[in-house]
């Protein structure tokens, strides 16, 4: 007997438990082979529309926090968590985004399972002026993407869009050139225009 064929079976079995209960392949992908090294497909996107996300949370100082009351202006929504260390580095950059921009604002959501008084104890020791929101990791808002990883940051035009997602820390240099840049562009398409 082969010494190998016991190890090759050992990988066949979970690759073929794991097609098994695939649905068979229909249309054009059908015949599409997968790449090596290509990036696994996205998960399905809820039904809603992710495009204008909707978002109804109180904030941890029992406000209630609507985003489409917030349209015509930009909104930064950071997902974060109190054991991040990439989260409370970028803290200090969302805060003086939000100070520093009238355009702009800022809503971090605690993606953890944290108690009210466990995260205001925490926000005593670093501080920020933006809104936080207590996120249910067992149920996040529907519009937006589970997070993959902490921070994720969402930038939500005033029209209400998606204008641009980041995963990972963020700068409000970067934040701000989002902001900036669809500006510029905004400029530009009506000066072509006329």
């Amino acid at each position: 007997m082969n010494p190998m064929l016991p190890a090759v079976l050992a990988l066949s079995i979970p690759l073929a438990a794991c097609s098994a209960d695939a649905p068979p392949a229909t249309g054009a992908s059908a015949t599409a082979s997968p790449q090596v090294g290509a990036a696994p497909a996205e998960p399905p996107q809820p039904a809603a529309d992710i495009e204008r996300p909707a978002l109804k949370i109180a904030t941890l100082d029992g406000a209630p926090y609507d985003l489409a009351a917030k349209r015509g202006r930009w909104v930064v929504v950071n997902f974060w968590a109190t054991w991040c260390s990439p989260c409370l580095k970028e803290m200090p950059e969302l805060d003086a985004l939000d100070a520093e921009r009238e355009d702009i604002e800022v809503l971090g959501l605690a993606y953890e399972e944290i108690e009210p008084a466990d995260l205001r104890a925490f926000l005593d020791k670093r501080p920020v002026k933006y809104p936080i929101a207590i996120v249910d990791v067992y149920d996040p808002p529907a519009d937006f993407p589970t997070p993959r990883g902490l921070p994720m940051t969402h930038v939500i035009a005033p029209d209400g869009t998606v204008a641009k997602r980041f995963m990972g820390p963020v700068t409000k240099e970067e934040l701000a050139a989002v902001v900036d840049g669809a500006g510029e562009r905004a400029k530009a398409a009506a000066a072509g225009g006329k």
